[in-house]
């Protein structure tokens, strides 16, 4: 059954994104989870990375938010920052922000990490399944959560599964619009 379900959930995904790129110059990405200062930005600087060393900077803009207050105004958490310097992926200084309504048409890809998060984005935009939101493991094949390191303390296990994710969810791009996958080529 969760072979069934991640099959259907992926070619909805790349219906949905065959879609959108034929409609859009820029793909927008916004990755959430709850505080918005550990899984949310090890993938928001993470997919940054991978972009720019594909040389796709310019057609794939990447952001992070929470789906809570929590940490609002907080920095990027320092043992995220301790695994992003151990891995080699540049970081910047930031501040926590919460998702909102209008983000929901901003962007056209909203990733989550856990069932939690799907059910804050949902609060937030009033949006039941929507077709724009995804858990990032579901590009891997996988149906399962990315736990949150704040309660885990495991910052290697959630980079693995961020960098999984997110190497699919660009190969996923890159498959749905052959013209990224050329300039990608090229680089």
């Amino acid at each position: 059954m969760k072979g069934q379900r991640i099959s259907v959930t992926i070619n909805k995904m790349y219906q949905y994104m065959r879609m959108t790129e034929e409609s859009r110059s820029v793909i927008k990405i916004l990755f959430v989870c709850h505080g918005n200062i550990c899984r949310s930005t090890m993938a928001e600087f993470y997919m940054k990375e991978i972009v720019r060393r594909a040389g796709l900077s310019g057609e794939i803009e990447v952001a992070s938010a929470a789906t809570t207050n929590d940490e609002a105004g907080n920095d990027t958490y320092y043992a995220t920052k301790d695994v992003l310097t151990e891995k080699g992926i540049p970081f910047t200084p930031r501040r926590a922000v919460k998702m909102t309504k209008d983000d929901y048409n901003t962007y056209d890809y909203i990733i989550v990490f856990d069932e939690e998060n799907i059910h804050g984005v949902e609060r937030i935009t009033g949006l039941h399944d929507a077709k724009k939101v995804y858990t990032l493991l579901t590009f891997a094949g996988e149906d399962r959560d990315i736990a949150d390191p704040w309660y885990t303390r495991d910052f290697q296990q959630t980079y693995r599964d961020v960098e999984a994710g997110c190497n699919e969810l660009l190969h996923c791009l890159l498959e749905a619009n052959p013209d990224l996958a050329d300039k990608a080529a090229k680089n």
